[in-house]
């Protein structure tokens, strides 16, 4: 197995934004200007009811932050240049221009209580999108498609505790497979989902996890098709984090970044640096008690690994791809 350091990029120093940073996006240059990525900083604080979406500029070296009307789970740019944003039990359309925010989808979850949207995923103009228990210990999250044919929402499962990364792969054959973390589980599991008829199959696991110290977070795909890299969430005092690619074909971990510093990875995902490709990994304060925080000192920070890979819209479009408005 590989193993290379993460290179720290940006120290939020506000520690409302250092909390619970997740889900970094690439933006496209005409729209949002160049070398430039989005993120979320789903909550900031322990007792805070909002959080924000964050643009970072690898020019400047600076980041502008745009207070949301609650906790984010996900934000995925628009081909309006605009985000769709999964924020408490709504989906919407956010602006960072004029701070506006138009739901288009309510009621998320209505038939529980204590739960929040998560991670998502873009495919087509759906969007795949699940919930979280925000006590952590009951399977009563959902999961969601959002089909962009008849903008209906549907529940796909009902049974999750946190739903966490995803990522879905295309067939030839025009099938859809979706890898779905639920945390708590240390598995991907993938699924045959049915866009059309609104359904799932009964799902295979691809990875296993629960030998591993750390907790299955964020998700993405490697440009090969062939792995996928999660960043995993160790909750325990440790020297640093890890973010590991895994082969889907046997399960087998083939590299692993490390976030020197910073134990709690949250999220990776592939974005745009000068013409090249990098990998930005998030990372988290959350749950981190005031003891640990000496041991820990880059917590909250992002991360990042440059490539030489060329940045290509075709290859990591399939990966980020925008949504459709």
């Amino acid at each position: 197995m590989i193993s290379t350091n993460a290179t720290e990029l940006f120290d939020p120093k506000d520690e409302a934004l250092r909390f619970l940073p997740e889900g970094p996006y690439p933006l496209s240059a005409e729209r949002f200007g160049a070398d430039r990525f989005s993120w979320v900083a789903i909550q900031h604080g322990p007792s805070a009811t909002k959080g924000s979406l964050n643009i970072y500029d690898f020019k400047s070296g600076t980041n502008k932050s745009y207070e949301l009307p609650g906790r984010p789970g996900f934000a995925f740019p628009t081909d309006q240049g605009n985000f769709v944003v999964g924020c408490e039990r709504t989906v919407g359309i956010f602006s960072p221009v004029d701070g506006s925010f138009h739901p288009f989808i309510e009621g998320v979850d209505a038939a529980v209580e204590g739960t929040i949207i998560n991670d998502g995923a873009v495919w087509e103009g759906n969007l795949i999108f699940g919930t979280k228990d925000l006590e952590f210990k009951t399977k009563k999250a959902g999961l969601y498609l959002w089909r962009a044919s008849d903008k209906r929402l549907i529940q796909l499962r009902n049974d999750q505790i946190c739903s966490n990364g995803k990522v879905i792969l295309g067939r030839e054959d025009g099938s859809v497979d979706l890898l779905d973390i639920d945390s708590p589980t240390r598995q991907v599991v993938a699924y045959r989902l049915d866009i059309a008829n609104g359904r799932l199959d009964a799902g295979r696991v691809v990875v296993d996890l629960r030998e591993d110290v750390g907790v299955p977070d964020g998700m993405t795909l490697m440009p090969d098709g062939k792995s996928v890299i999660i960043s995993l969430y160790n909750p325990n005092p440790a020297d640093f984090g890890r973010t590991i690619q895994v082969r889907l074909a046997d399960g087998q971990i083939e590299r692993e970044w490390r976030t020197i510093g910073s134990p709690q990875a949250t999220c990776p995902q592939w974005v745009e640096r000068a013409g090249k490709a990098s990998l930005v990994i998030t990372t988290a304060v959350e749950h981190m008690s005031l003891d640990r925080r000496p041991g820990a000192p880059k917590a909250g920070s992002l991360f990042v690994v440059d490539t030489d890979l060329a940045w290509s819209p075709e290859l990591f479009g399939a990966i980020a791809p925008v949504f459709r408005q």
